[in-house]
């Protein structure tokens, strides 16, 4: 009988599912690594490896085990409150190897940290380099180490804004945007080459509280005075002995210095547990590869659905576009698709053994059309069960929206929210057909036929006819705020909408939030609210195991899909990055400056989106903060 361990079940099903060998390869590997488990020892400290972009939603694809490569914020918080209460563990090693972590997410993780030294663990830092959102994280373990060449760039915090206007300039393509309220700077990207006055004034108090925010987790972090912490920040940066002369670090070493002396410390057998908390995959023994398949996805289908009362956690990740979410294999492509959203609310509205739902929004907006067709579902399944929204990094304007009719919306401090307000328009190419040679004829039977064309400019008639329209969609998106929010409001909603941004710290004082706290409070006052103590969490959309997806590959099929639903399901084209020029420049972009790489392709969604649905709700520009 031929023994088939989960590896080779892994490479063979990837095959079959179009996966590259060598990503299977890895799969496989990491498969068989997760199920080693460490020996019985003196001593045992879990080691996390913070590495890369740290998302919310969870791989679209499940294959039964972790993968480290797509560790998702709701995975590494089980992980590290799992060591919290594990009295086996002395002590919890974070390896920081340049994360990307929103504001939001680290606040959250400095609580979990908080958590684990008041359980009488010690919590380590270990740092090669860190900017001030990582040394701000950083500064809630017992003890940070940092390499004796590395640095802590601790200077403040910066904001880069993209502009495309002379680009669209030289391509002879023109925005002509209008935009609801005076704050909603969402077209400036498009429309100018740097921000307006309102566009300053917001980004100023935005900086300015987040700045204070980091300011005093660092000082309390540190034991630090807050003039001292602000003096120091105008000193940086910092190498490793400034950096321990300056009380910014408690020791540096190297990696093997320090893994020696946590040995000196826990005792020469201590075992140092690189898995802590993961998936351990099982091993199968099969003559018959048909029925290994199948048991395969028994497995995992048996792991997703168990018989307890659970918490759905319902993720609203990325920009908001209409249809279903464009998946990859291991993530998102950076949008979410109403029509999947609505079918995960539908889905646990249905299913007995959820008894709430926890709607998770990590997004800048999008579609306005989309964002309604979330919210009319929440308004669905607050029906039936309790609703709660924990907002993540960001969850403004669309991602506002889809929030404002909960009866209870958690934000963390640092939260980017707000941003009632709407822009449309369109894009002028005449241009840039100019500038090909390509002409055009026009024919057209009704006044307002033309209102869209990439041709021209509005007329006067047509703007005030597309103005109409956004005001109608601004008077929605204000009505749904006061029909949610109600008395909670601590001021006039004119005074809070037109497009003004803000941290979830002032979101509260004002009322567009109820309370501060992360995904995991949220998820126990869901639970208080359903009455229910002893409960599983689900996460939705639900990940596609073995089975869905060769199925899917096999047939075009998806086990979702429902021959009598009549919504759209066409996601965003990527016209603008289809040019060849620019496709072989995007790689080099992305190895010399990925930070602004990536802000540019996020900018760009919204040219997208603008020319499919003319009419968004979208937060004013994307900001990336250092």
């Amino acid at each position: 009988m031929k023994r088939w361990t989960l590896r080779s079940v892994v490479i063979a099903s990837a095959l079959l599912v179009g996966v590259p060998m060598a990503a299977a390869q890895t799969a496989g590997a990491a498969a068989r690594r997760s199920s080693a488990t460490p020996t019985d020892a003196t001593s045992r400290i879990a080691v996390f490896r913070l590495h890369g972009e740290l998302r919310e939603a969870p791989p679209s694809f499940d294959l039964g085990f972790d993968l480290e490569q797509r560790l998702s914020l709701y995975r590494l918080l089980e992980r590290l409150r799992k060591a919290r209460n594990d009295d086996s563990l002395k002590a919890v090693v974070l390896i920081f190897d340049r994360p990307r972590i929103g504001l939001a997410q680290m606040q959250e993780l400095r609580q979990v940290l908080t958590e684990l030294k008041g359980a009488g663990k010690d919590v380590y830092a270990y740092l090669e380099s860190a900017n001030m959102g990582v040394y701000t994280l950083a500064t809630a373990a017992s003890k940070i180490v940092l390499v004796p060449t590395g640095d802590i760039q601790l200077t403040g915090i910066y904001v880069q804004q993209a502009y495309f206007k002379t680009l669209m300039d030289k391509i002879g393509v023109e925005a002509d945007i209008e935009h609801i309220g005076a704050y909603k700077g969402a077209g400036e990207p498009f429309t100018r080459t740097g921000p307006s006055d309102e566009a300053k004034e917001q980004l100023n108090w935005l900086m300015q509280d987040i700045f204070d925010q980091l300011v005093a987790d660092i000082a309390a972090g540190r034991q630090l005075s807050v003039e001292e912490v602000k003096a120091l920040v105008d000193k940086g940066p910092f190498m490793a002995k400034d950096a321990l002369a300056a009380k910014l670090v408690d020791e540096i070493a190297y990696a093997e210095d320090f893994t020696a002396s946590l040995r000196e410390r826990y005792g020469e057998n201590t075992v140092f547990d690189h898995k802590y908390g993961r998936k351990k995959g099982p091993e199968l023994d099969f003559s018959n590869i048909f029925a290994l398949f199948k048991s395969f996805g028994d497995i995992m289908n048996q792991a997703r659905s168990g018989g307890k009362d659970a918490i759905a956690v319902v993720y609203v990740d990325g920009m908001i576009v209409s249809g279903k979410t464009e998946e990859s294999i291991f993530g998102d492509g950076g949008t979410v698709g109403s029509t999947t959203v609505r079918r995960a609310l539908a889905k646990a509205r249905e299913d007995d053994k959820i008894k709430a739902v926890v709607l998770r929004v990590s997004s800048p907006g999008g579609s306005a059309l989309a964002s309604d067709v979330i919210w009319h579902a929440a308004e669905e399944f607050k029906g039936s069960k309790p609703f709660v929204v924990s907002m993540g990094n960001v969850a403004a304007s669309g991602g506002y929206y889809v929030s404002a009719g909960s009866a209870t919306i958690f934000a963390e401090p640092g939260t980017i929210t707000g941003s009632i307000g709407v822009i449309g328009g369109k894009l002028v190419t005449r241009g840039l057909w100019d500038w090909v040679g390509i002409s055009f004829y026009e024919t057209k039977l009704g006044q307002n036929a033309d209102l869209y064309s990439t041709d021209r400019r509005f007329d006067d008639r047509q703007r005030q006819i597309v103005r109409d329209y956004m005001q109608k969609v601004y008077a929605e998106f204000t009505d749904r705020v006061k029909k949610g929010r109600g008395d909670r409001l601590k001021k006039d909603l004119d005074e809070l909408a037109g497009g003004r941004v803000y941290t979830g710290k002032q979101a509260l004082a004002y009322g567009l939030v109820d309370r501060l706290g992360g995904l995991h409070d949220a998820i126990r006052y869901a639970a208080d609210q359903a009455n229910i103590s002893d409960y599983e969490v689900r996460q939705f959309p639900e990940a596609k195991n073995f089975v869905d997806a060769l199925i899917e590959g096999l047939t075009g099929e998806t086990k979702d899909d429902d021959s009598h639903d009549i919504e759209a399901s066409a996601g965003p084209t990527a016209w603008t990055l289809q040019a060849p020029s620019i496709r072989e420049l995007l790689p080099m972009l992305r190895s010399v400056d990925p930070e602004r790489y990536n802000l540019v392709l996020r900018s760009l969604l919204r040219i997208e989106l603008l020319g499919r649905e003319n009419v968004l709700l979208a937060l004013p520009a994307e900001l990336v903060i250092r």
